[in-house]
C-alpha cells in the first residue's frame, strides 16, 4: 500500500458516519457506528497497521495503481452514493459505494456498507482484501470464514462482511480474486454484527439495485429543499449533504489527524461540533432552504444551552452526542499520514476559555429566531442567565 492524495478520495456517509474511498478502491477511513466511534479502517494515518478494504482490478498490482487503468470517481447526481470506474484494454468495471438511508433497524441493509461490483463492458478479473484494525488498530481480532462470508470479532466491535464470492483467510484479514463478465454483479455488506449471531446473509444484486435506487431516492428528496440556484450549485449542495442524524449536530470534519502541513504537529481530531461553528452553520442551512435541519441544530445547541458546566460556563466544542468530555490521546503506533505525526484522537482544546463563543452563539440564535422559528422563552431564559454569568466572568478575565 502507498498513501494517495487527500485529493483521491471520494466520500460516503449515512449521516451516522462516513467512509473514505480512494481511486484505487480502497476504502481506507471508516469509524463505525458513528463518525466519532473508534475506526476499522484508518489506512490514511498508517497504510501498514491502519487498515483497510480494497477492490481493483487483479492486474493493478499491490496497491491498485497500475498505469495500465485509468481511473475515475464520480458521485450519482445528487446523492452521497460513489462511483469508482476502472478502464483498461480488457474491459471496464465499477464499484458503487453507499450507505443505504432511510431505512429502519428491522430492514435489510439497516446501517450497512454496501459494495456492488459490476463490469458494464468486456471482463475484469479484481482483487479484495479486507483487513479491520479496530479500535485505531489497537485491538486484536479474531477472523472466521463462513459459507457467506467472514465475521470479525474483536472486543469493542464486530463486523460481518457478507458475500457470495468465496474469500480465503489471510491472517486475521480476508481475500478473494474473482472474475465479473460484461453486465455481471458481485456485492460485498458491512455491516455491525453481535457476537455468535453470524455474518448476515448476503444481498443479492437485485436487492442492491433496489437499496441503491431507494437510496438515490432519498437523497434527492432530501436535497429538494434547497433553493440555491447560483453557478456553485453542486458544490453546496455536496456540503450539505453532512449531519448527524439523531441528534442534528454537524461535524467539523469527518477525519482525525491529518495534518495541517506534511510532516507537520498541527493534527488535529475535528469530529466534534464547534459552537463557533454555529452561526455560519445556521446562516448556510437557512439560506439554502434546509429549515428542518437548521431546527434540528438549534435544538442541539438548545440542549448544551441547559447542560452548562458546572460553573455556568459554555465549552466551545461538544461531541456529536453532546458529551462534554473529550480526553485527547496520541497514538505512537500509527505513523501518521505521509509521517506527519503525532496522531491525535480527542481533543484538548474542549476545556479551553474562548470567551467569544458566547457572541457566536447570540448570533446564531438571532438568526435563527429571524429567519427560523420564534425561539422559546424557556431558551430565552437560559441564554439570559448565561450571558450575565458570563458579563461576570469577563470582567474578572480583564482585571
Amino acid at each position: 500500500m502507498t498513501y494517495q492524495p487527500i485529493e483521491h478520495y471520494g466520500i460516503i456517509g449515512n449521516m451516522y458516519t462516513t467512509a473514505l474511498v480512494g481511486l484505487n478502491g480502497a476504502i481506507d477511513w471508516l469509524c463505525f457506528p458513528n463518525h466519532d466511534s473508534p475506526s476499522v479502517f484508518a489506512a490514511v494515518l498508517d497504510d501498514q497497521k491502519g487498515g483497510h478494504f480494497r477492490i481493483s482490478p487483479a492486474l493493478g498490482g499491490a496497491n491498485g495503481l497500475s498505469e495500465q487503468i485509468k481511473r475515475k470517481q464520480l458521485y450519482w447526481p445528487a446523492t452521497n452514493v460513489l462511483i469508482t470506474r476502472f478502464l483498461t484494454s480488457e474491459g471496464v468495471g465499477e464499484i458503487v459505494d453507499f450507505m443505504p438511508v432511510g431505512l429502519s433497524a428491522d430492514e435489510i441493509g439497516y446501517h450497512s456498507l454496501i459494495r456492488q461490483v459490476r463490469v458494464v463492458r468486456g471482463a475484469m478479473r479484481f482483487y479484495l482484501e479486507c483487513y479491520p484494525a479496530f479500535n485505531y488498530a489497537r485491538d486484536n481480532h479474531e477472523a472466521t470464514i463462513t459459507p457467506k462470508g467472514v465475521c470479525f470479532y474483536s472486543e469493542t466491535l464486530s463486523l460481518g462482511l457478507a458475500t457470495e464470492i468465496e474469500l480465503v483467510e489471510k491472517g486475521t484479514a480476508v481475500s478473494a480474486e474473482f472474475t465479473l463478465q460484461e453486465e455481471e454483479n458481485a456485492v460485498f455488506v458491512l455491516q455491525g454484527i453481535e457476537s455468535g449471531a453470524g455474518c448476515g446473509l448476503p444481498i443479492s444484486p437485485a436487492t442492491a439495485t433496489d437499496l441503491f435506487k431507494h437510496t438515490v431516492r432519498y437523497w434527492r428528496s432530501w436535497l429538494s429543499q434547497s433553493t440555491y440556484r447560483g453557478r456553485w450549485r453542486e458544490m453546496v449542495e455536496r456540503s450539505a449533504l453532512t449531519t448527524f442524524e439523531p441528534t442534528g449536530a454537524i461535524v467539523a470534519a469527518p477525519t482525525c489527524s491529518l495534518p495541517e502541513e506534511i510532516g507537520g504537529e498541527r493534527n488535529w481530531d475535528y469530529r466534534y461540533t464547534w459552537i463557533r461553528d454555529a452561526a455560519f452553520t445556521l446562516n448556510a442551512l437557512l439560506r439554502i432552504g434546509f429549515t428542518e435541519e437548521a431546527a434540528k441544530f438549534m435544538n442541539w445547541i438548545e440542549c448544551r444551552c441547559r447542560d452548562l458546566n458546572p460553573d455556568g460556563s459554555l465549552q466551545i466544542m461538544y461531541g456529536i452526542d453532546g458529551r462534554h468530555h473529550l480526553p485527547e490521546e496520541h497514538l505512537e503506533h500509527l505513523e501518521g499520514y505521509l509521517g506527519s505525526s503525532p496522531i491525535r484522537v480527542g481533543n484538548a482544546a474542549h476545556d479551553q476559555l474562548q470567551l467569544d463563543i458566547y457572541g457566536e452563539l447570540m448570533d446564531a440564535v438571532y438568526l435563527y429566531d429571524n429567519y427560523g422559528l420564534p425561539i422559546s422563552y424557556d431558551l430565552w431564559t437560559h441564554l439570559r442567565r448565561l450571558i450575565l454569568s458570563r458579563r461576570s466572568l469577563d470582567a474578572r478575565v480583564w482585571l
